[in-house]
């Protein structure tokens, strides 16, 4: 198994190049299911969960060609021709699906254009049950019939979905997506209340709208979307990755360094920009990017609370920890979407970390002057990135082990990273 060696204590010098947003991606790729025409993605990052996605589709019949790199796309902003004019099935199997949390985003397109599906309960990263009953109960206002068995979603619609009012009882991103993309094809006017706000949503809106679908309220948390026959071809270009952009800006941030993050969008992350504006560094936006720089001020402790968007996100969370961690002063971070988050800290505090957890809700970090190396190991996508900034910043050889949840998030980490300095190699067994 993969490890990633990381020497640390140089601070970050030079330019990043961002790539499209993974969790803009993938419920990008399961639109092409609504349609018989060829949906063109562009910027597209080369990760596992994106070829996870392709190798499920391409089982239930899409067509996928790559045509190479996009002309102003990421690090290596791929095109993908997505067809689904011969979908052969409307099975998702457990052997794909369980990867991966996002494969339950074929349900919805699935259902509304073939009137069944049959997808297995998804997998994914070990940070809480995010259970898919408003997934399930969103479809049902909209007519479906759902069954659970042997491990599956059994969902039917014989007459088709039908339009409805539902109103989601808590955030959710995934829940919203889905029933975004089930609801262009329903007969008549959905109307979806307290959706998610996330930018990947308002980028999946304007692709589907591109392909035909009617919507309004595209950005806020009310969505009203009148049913279409069919929806038809479009090309899209995927948005950069806002998790990606803040990973990497906490990079110069806890180096001390000075970075160009290119591609970079500092609107997808106002909060945490805020968050790193506080702590000490200075951001400045420049052609196609920003610049965020740490040289001659001192770590400053900062206390956040994750919510949903446009609140500070809990895929920053980690990542801000390991700042934290390095700061002067004490941090309260709060944790407010996921339950069993923390699963970072330990790992953490093998480095030399002083941090104290309360009832898995909230975490009292104490800043330390120093994280010394050590033998780590990742529990899911974001503590694994979270090691790897522990390391960037501390004395000594830090071995962040079971990598393989990085690859499910960030492309080329290491190419990037090195390319600006940072001792960092990965070694294969």
């Amino acid at each position: 198994m993969d490890r990633i060696v990381i020497r640390g204590g140089v601070p970050l010098h030079g330019e990043i190049q961002i790539s499209g947003a993974k969790n803009a991606a993938l419920p990008l790729m399961a639109a092409c299911l609504l349609s018989e025409e060829t949906l063109t993605l562009s910027n597209l990052p080369h990760l596992a969960d994106i070829s996870t996605m392709a190798h499920l589709l391409a089982d239930l019949g899409v067509e996928i060609s790559m045509n190479g790199h996009a002309p102003n796309g990421g690090h290596a902003g791929r095109v993908f021709g997505l067809s689904g004019k011969n979908i052969s099935s409307t099975t998702a199997d457990y052997d794909l699906v369980r990867t991966m949390r996002a494969s339950i985003l074929v349900l919805g397109p699935l259902l509304a254009r073939f009137g069944e599906a049959k997808v297995s309960l998804p997998g994914g990263c070990a940070i809480g049950t995010r259970p898919v009953d408003i997934h399930l109960k969103g479809l049902e206002a909209l007519g479906a019939e759902i069954e659970l068995e042997g491990g599956y979603v059994i969902a039917r619609a014989p007459d088709g979905l039908k339009g409805g009012r539902y109103l989601f009882p808590m955030v959710s991103v995934g829940a919203t997506e889905n029933l975004l993309m089930a609801a262009t094809l329903a007969e008549g006017e959905t109307v979806l209340a307290n959706s998610a706000r996330e930018p990947e949503i308002t980028d999946l809106a304007n692709c589907l709208v591109a392909m035909g679908a009617k919507i309004e309220g595209i950005g806020s948390d009310t969505l009203t979307i009148q049913g279409v026959p069919a929806l038809h071809a479009a090309e899209h270009s995927v948005l950069p990755d806002r998790i990606e952009i803040g990973t990497y800006a906490t990079a110069a941030v806890i180096t001390g360094g000075d970075l160009k993050l290119v591609g970079a969008r500092l609107d997808l992350i106002e909060a945490v920009a805020e968050i790193l504006g506080s702590a000490g560094a200075t951001i400045q936006e420049i052609d196609n990017g920003f610049r965020i720089s740490r040289t001659d001020c001192e770590l400053k402790g900062v206390d956040m609370i994750t919510e949903p968007y446009p609140g500070f996100p809990t895929d920053m969370q980690a990542q801000l920890m390991a700042l934290m961690a390095v700061a002067n002063g004490a941090s309260l971070i709060t944790e407010t979407i996921f339950e069993n988050r923390f699963m970072h800290v330990p790992e953490l505090c093998r480095m030399g970390a002083n941090i104290n957890v309360h009832h898995q809700a909230s975490a009292i970090v104490r800043g330390v002057e120093k994280l010394s190396g050590a033998q780590v190991m990742a529990t899911d996508l974001r503590a694994s990135v979270s090691l790897v900034l522990a390391g960037l910043a501390a004395e000594g050889e830090t071995v962040v082990n079971r990598v393989y949840h990085l690859d499910r998030g960030y492309e080329h980490l290491e190419a990037k990273l090195s390319g600006c300095g940072a001792r960092i190699e990965r070694v294969k067994d």
